[in-house]
């Protein structure tokens, strides 16, 4: 493969050209068990966690003996709090912890590679000259962009933050915006469709060949 290009899109959406992308970031072969592992990782790291039940120990009251040792005719018990009770204590229950993984920095950029050619391989990659001009969020007229660059569903990615459009975008369900710094596989992958910021490929590039 010598080449890979984008549809170039102006301000309104239409098509004005082609435009090429560099070869070593969006023309590496994606292999899904790598990716597969990158989502997975990501998903750990965002798990809460925060689930968790008491032991006897924990739980209120149960200080006092329910009943006598012997001559009773029942069980013995030592306490209400014991598991065997309502609501006694929990036995192998889940306590806060992280869910987190080490994953390589290398294999995390590799991903990140191989995420960005899997749109641009199957011709799912656009480079805006442009984006509509926004002086408060309009939903509108996003929503009228995408329709004429032809798109249901789209990961727009910008050099930096752009409140503006984020929040033009809040409303569409299958539109979301990021900027480079936050580019990450999962939501690569979450979209149909990639439109980058001119802009925003040398910044690609810069984070993706450390």
């Amino acid at each position: 493969m010598t080449e890979i290009k984008a549809k170039l899109i102006g301000d309104t959406g239409e098509v004005k050209g082609e435009v090429d992308l560099p070869l070593d970031i969006f023309g590496v072969a994606p292999r899904e068990g790598l990716l597969h592992e990158i989502v997975r990782w990501q998903m750990a790291r965002w798990r809460a966690g925060t689930a968790s039940t008491k032991t006897r120990s924990e739980v209120r009251g149960g200080g006092k003996k329910p009943w006598s040792q012997k001559h009773t005719g029942r069980a013995r018990q030592g306490s209400i709090r014991a598991p065997q009770w309502v609501g006694g204590g929990i036995v192998h229950g889940p306590k806060p912890r992280s869910y987190e993984f080490k994953l390589n920095k290398k294999v995390r950029r590799l991903g990140l590679k191989m995420a960005l050619s899997s749109r641009a391989l199957t011709e799912n990659v656009y480079v805006a000259e442009t984006f509509p001009g926004l002086e408060k969020p309009k939903t509108k007229v996003m929503e009228d962009y995408l329709k004429r660059a032809g798109l249901k569903s789209a990961l727009i990615v910008l050099p930096e933050r752009n409140q503006l459009l984020e929040k033009s975008v809040d409303n569409l369900p299958n539109v979301k915006v990021l900027a480079v710094e936050g580019l990450n596989v999962y939501d690569i992958l979450n979209f149909d469709s990639l439109i980058i910021d001119r802009n925003a490929i040398s910044k690609l590039e810069e984070r993706l060949r450390r």
